[in-house]
C-alpha cells in the first residue's frame, strides 16, 4: 500500500482540476480523477504518472446524478484532500432555461461538493490532517443576471466552505474556498459566453496559476484564496458599491 497521501479530483479532465492534479501529483499525492469522460481521464492519467511516479485513479462519473456520488464514494471510502472543482454554468434569462438543465448545475456545483464534503470530512476529522478545496469563483459575491443559478450556487460554494473552514479550525483539517475570476478553460464555451464583456476586458488567468495559488493558500490555512489583485477588488466591490448597480454591471459583462 502506497505511504503518499491521496488527493481526489473532480472535474479532472481539464482546465483548474487538471492543473491542481499535476500539482499534487507532483508533490507527491497519489491522485482520484474524476470527470465524465473516462478516455480522456486516461490520457491525462497516462501522462501524470509518467512524469512524477505516481498512482492515479481515474474514476468515470457524472456527478449530477445520485448514484454517481454513492459509486465513488464507495470506491473511495477516504482521500486526503478533496478537491471539488467540477461545475459548469448557463447563460440566459433563467424564465427561458431548459429547467432539466438547472436541476443539472445544482446537482453538480451544490449538491455534488456539498455531499462529496460530508462524505470525506468526517474521516479527516478524525485523522487531524488533510482537507478540502471547494472551487467557487468571484461570482461568489456579486447577484448574476442571466446566469442566477450559476452566481447563486458559487454563493452557496463560498458560504459552506467559510463555515466549514470555522468548524474544522484548530482541527489540523482545513477547508479553503478557491475564488477565481475568468480563467482559460473549456467553462465559457459551454457556457456559452464567447463574445461577451467578461472575456475582452482583461486577458483570462492561466489555470495552472490559478491551481497553484489555491494550493498555496490551502497549505497556509487560507479560509478564502482570491488570485489576483483585480478579482480581490472585484470581490470588495459589494462592500462599497449600491446591490442596484451590481446587479446592472453584472448583467451587462455576461450579456451576449
Amino acid at each position: 500500500m502506497s505511504a503518499r497521501p491521496l488527493a481526489l479530483v473532480t472535474g479532472a479532465s481539464g482546465g483548474i482540476g487538471l492543473e491542481f492534479a499535476r500539482i499534487l501529483a507532483a508533490d507527491g499525492y497519489d491522485c482520484v480523477l474524476v470527470a465524465r469522460s473516462r478516455e480522456r481521464l486516461e490520457f491525462m492519467a497516462a501522462d501524470i504518472r509518467e512524469k512524477h511516479g505516481v498512482a492515479v485513479t481515474c474514476i468515470a462519473a457524472d456527478l449530477t446524478r445520485d448514484e454517481s456520488i454513492a459509486e465513488l464514494t464507495a470506491a473511495i471510502p477516504r482521500c486526503d484532500l478533496l478537491v471539488n472543482n467540477a461545475g459548469f454554468a448557463n447563460n440566459g434569462r433563467y424564465a427561458e432555461l431548459p429547467e432539466d438543465e438547472i436541476v443539472a448545475e445544482i446537482q453538480l456545483d451544490v449538491l455534488a461538493v456539498a455531499r462529496l464534503s460530508r462524505r470525506y470530512l468526517p474521516a479527516m476529522l478524525a485523522a487531524r490532517s488533510g482537507g478540502i478545496i471547494n472551487v467557487a469563483s468571484t461570482a461568489a459575491f456579486l447577484p448574476g443576471p442571466l446566469m442566477a443559478t450559476y452566481y447563486a450556487s458559487k454563493a452557496f460554494v463560498l458560504s459552506l466552505s467559510e463555515a466549514l473552514w470555522e468548524e474544522a479550525r484548530s482541527s489540523g483539517v482545513t477547508v479553503s474556498c478557491l475564488c477565481p475570476g475568468a480563467t482559460k478553460t473549456a467553462f465559457f464555451t459551454r457556457a456559452k459566453m464567447e463574445g461577451t464583456p467578461l472575456l475582452s476586458m482583461q486577458p483570462l488567468a492561466d489555470a495552472t496559476m490559478v491551481a497553484r495559488a489555491g494550493y498555496e493558500g490551502w497549505k497556509r490555512g487560507k479560509r478564502v484564496v482570491i488570485p489576483g489583485v483585480m478579482n480581490a477588488a472585484l470581490a470588495f466591490s459589494p462592500k462599497i458599491t449600491p446591490r442596484s448597480m451590481l446587479l446592472r454591471i453584472s448583467r451587462r459583462l455576461v450579456e451576449r
